[in-house]
């Protein structure tokens, strides 16, 4: 369960962690920025709970540049749709060539266990 329950707990601990990060920019434009701090402070506490047993969970079955290039495809992939839908950022040629490098990573990190999983 470990395998499933691992880039779930990721998924939504970027989902928390894009809009701690990068939320404010839109919707908080003239509010102080210590309230600003404060209120990503909060959304990272969400992010944390599912982050922290996301990756102790992996742990068990992934190595530790498995977990990170994981954490990455899934930070870019959830990243790209917030700046698109939410945030209305144009769509760009190289966000493709970005996204390639970051399969071109996953299958390097990822190939021998793949291997290993079908024997």
């Amino acid at each position: 369960m470990e395998k499933l329950y691992t880039p779930l707990l990721l998924i939504g601990s970027n989902l928390f962690m894009t809009y701690a990060w990068y939320g404010h920019i839109k919707d908080q434009k003239t509010t102080a920025l210590w309230i600003v701090i404060l209120s990503s402070w909060m959304i990272a506490l969400p992010e944390y709970a599912l982050q922290v047993p996301g990756n102790r969970l992996g742990a068990k079955v992934y190595t530790l540049g498995q977990l990170k290039v994981m954490q990455e495809v899934i930070t870019m992939t959830i990243f790209a749709g917030f700046a698109i839908f939410y945030m209305k950022v144009p769509l760009k040629l190289d966000y493709f060539w970005a996204a390639l490098c970051l399969v071109a990573a996953a299958f390097f990190v990822f190939r021998g266990s793949v291997a290993q999983v079908a024997s």
